[in-house]
């Protein structure tokens, strides 16, 4: 047993066995959900048709209060908490084996739903089951904790023992479902693809490596799904989409997780602006569905996420906010040098982490930045009016990024020069060498195809009025406990 087991309750589970009860039973019970009860009961004043009828709820006892022949305790299940009764009279059998229970066991109650004297709801017990006996106990004040990474450590206790944090998983879960709905009216078919890629591409990262010992080569955790589901576009499929788990060796932030959720999607015949249409309509609805309304309370700003958002260029944001236009190569280095800016060898990023450091934090949003320069967009189409800028956007809300979508490359001769060009450069974060599978794939023909990415972490974080993205994922990335990080693994022979 770990620390965290006391010593009493060890002792009353010894003291169940003893006398023939089994602390942690076989089978549960056939139990209803608690919210369903509440809305079921009315009020004390006017009693809805639940009242007196019986009823048997499932879930963890929190502090019992015991006033001698009469003990309360609020039970909670995954949809709400009740208080429940226990009587003296009620459970003359029972009635000893109340001091094997404890705060934070999981209990079956069967009893009649009434209310108290103080219009309280109340199930007046008639039946009691220990369904699991908790060797550590509840905390106290779970909010109170000078350690706040205890709750993402142990988020099996943080779902039901800080308020709110259970609410903000079940909106995830209907955030997911919903996106599944609405693509599938729009005729998308809903995929699968590989998460160990041979060349990892579809995004700028640094990937995971790891071993495949039978084929005796490297393989790479996916840090996008685009490449895979345009070869599926290729393939006649039309509309395909994805909610994918991928993987990034980044930094941890605010903002990032090393495992995160993605989708993406890409539909056939349709460009950037049809994109930009999908992803405000399906916010839009998917606001509305979760929360009933529009309007969202993220980091202390409300916004509105009724469509259509805005649009900015990011040529024009970036001159006025830096006074030089995004291809003056001398200017643009300057400007960065005056930021301290490190140059990472290679202008167009340079130019990039410029744009990143004074105009994102601009774009509160909801909002569209729209054609970004060609030369950092290697899988976007150019703009057949300017071949200098991509038609490529990305979502912004709060100075933070939701989305990002293209009028996809479809050409193979370019396709294939931008991916030797992003080879050449020696970015870590860019393929090492050309997807050749890829490139032969547009030679069989993709159409004019429109491909979007929505982060879901960070759509949750929105929607859900997070303020960071480990608030968001059950079980976020932490340091192993034991202090240092072990050191790297070396790939299977």
């Amino acid at each position: 047993m770990t620390d965290l087991a006391q010593p009493d309750r060890l002792a009353k589970a010894t003291a169940m066995r003893q006398a023939g009860a089994d602390p942690f039973p076989a089978r549960g019970v056939a139990s209803q959900p608690i919210a369903g009860l509440i809305a079921a009961a009315g009020t004390a004043a006017t009693p809805g048709p639940a009242i007196g009828s019986r009823v048997t709820i499932a879930g963890r006892m929190l502090m019992p209060r015991d006033f001698g022949k009469l003990i309360f305790a609020p039970v909670l299940d995954r949809t709400g908490r009740v208080q429940v009764g226990f009587q003296r009279d009620a459970l003359p059998e029972w009635w000893p084996q109340r001091k094997w229970l404890d705060a934070g066991d999981l209990i079956g109650i069967t009893g009649e739903l009434g209310f108290t004297q103080k219009g309280e709801l109340t199930v007046w017990a008639k039946d009691v089951q220990l369904l699991a006996k908790s060797y550590a106990p509840p905390p106290e004040k779970w909010h109170g904790l000078a350690d706040v990474e205890q709750r993402y450590r142990r988020r099996y206790v943080d779902l039901w023992a800080t308020e709110g944090v259970m609410d903000v998983f079940v909106k995830r879960s209907k955030i997911v479902s919903g996106i599944r709905r609405f693509l599938e009216s729009e005729g998308y078919l809903e995929v699968e693809t590989p998460t160990l890629h041979p060349i990892f591409g579809g995004a700028t990262a640094r990937p995971f490596v790891t071993h495949h010992n039978a084929l005796g080569c490297d393989f790479y955790l996916r840090i996008a799904p685009e490449l895979y589901l345009k070869r599926l576009i290729v393939g006649g499929l039309e509309r395909v989409f994805e909610i994918a788990r991928n993987f990034r060796n980044e930094g941890i932030s605010t903002r990032h997780n090393p495992e995160f959720s993605m989708l993406e999607l890409y539909e056939a015949q349709a460009d950037y602006r049809r994109m930009m249409e999908l992803a405000e309509q399906m916010i839009e609805r998917l606001a509305l569905e979760v929360n009933g309304t529009t309007k969202v309370t993220f980091r202390g700003v409300e916004y509105d996420l009724k469509a259509p958002f805005a649009r900015v260029r990011y040529t024009e944001l970036f001159r006025q906010q830096n006074g030089c236009e995004f291809d003056d190569q001398p200017a643009v280095r300057a400007r960065a040098k005056e930021l301290g800016l490190e140059d990472p060898g290679h202008y167009w990023k340079l130019m990039n982490d410029v744009f990143e450091a004074t105009c994102e934090k601009l774009l509160t949003g909801p909002v569209f930045c729209v054609d970004y320069p060609v030369q950092i967009c290697p899988l976007a189409k150019a703009n057949p009016q300017d071949p200098r800028m991509a038609e490529r956007f990305e979502l912004f809300l709060g100075g933070m990024e939701l989305g990002n979508a293209f009028s996809e490359l479809n050409d193979p001769t370019e396709q294939e020069r931008r991916f030797e060009e992003q080879v050449a450069s020696k970015d870590p974060e860019a393929p090492g060498q050309v997807d050749v599978d890829y490139v032969q794939a547009l030679e069989y023909g993709m159409p004019p195809t429109g491909g979007l990415g929505i982060g879901i972490d960070r759509l949750v974080m929105v929607l859900t009025g997070q303020d960071t993205i480990r608030d968001v994922l059950l079980f976020p990335a932490m340091r192993p406990l034991g202090g240092d990080p072990a050191p790297a693994a070396t790939p299977a022979p």
